[in-house]
């Protein structure tokens, strides 16, 4: 197996993770590939995994954090525009927005709305 198709494999196996809801294994999965492999698009997958952090922060009940990670990875998207690996950019930062507006709204971490997590 080339180096290309791990990149891909672990890319993929981090948007499975992060599609379940398993936050904190899918920044572990797309953390490697950030490490292991100086990629054209680093911002995207640090971005990617700074939003995956924020989810892991806002249930372990820690807003402050949830909200430094998003608002951290809103500017790893500025430079991305259009479908970027399968991913509808736009769509991305629209939910993002969402989301931003909704961490600043929420009294009650338990009460978050977890179909407001953008989808990828």
């Amino acid at each position: 197996m080339d180096d290309i198709q791990k990149i891909d494999i672990l890319f993929e196996r981090g948007k499975i993770e992060y599609q379940k809801g398993n936050f904190y294994d899918a920044h572990e999965i797309w953390e490697d590939l950030w490490s292991d492999y100086y990629l054209k698009d680093r911002k995207f997958i640090q971005g990617l995994i700074q939003l995956s952090v924020s989810f892991v922060h806002l249930k372990n009940s820690n807003m402050k954090g949830a909200k430094s990670l998003l608002k951290k990875s809103q500017g790893k998207f500025l430079e991305f525009e259009g479908m970027h690996r399968s991913i509808n950019i736009e769509r991305l930062k629209e939910g993002l927005v969402e989301l931003e507006r909704e961490y600043e709204l929420i009294e009650n971490i338990e009460n978050f709305d977890w179909s407001l997590v953008p989808e990828l």
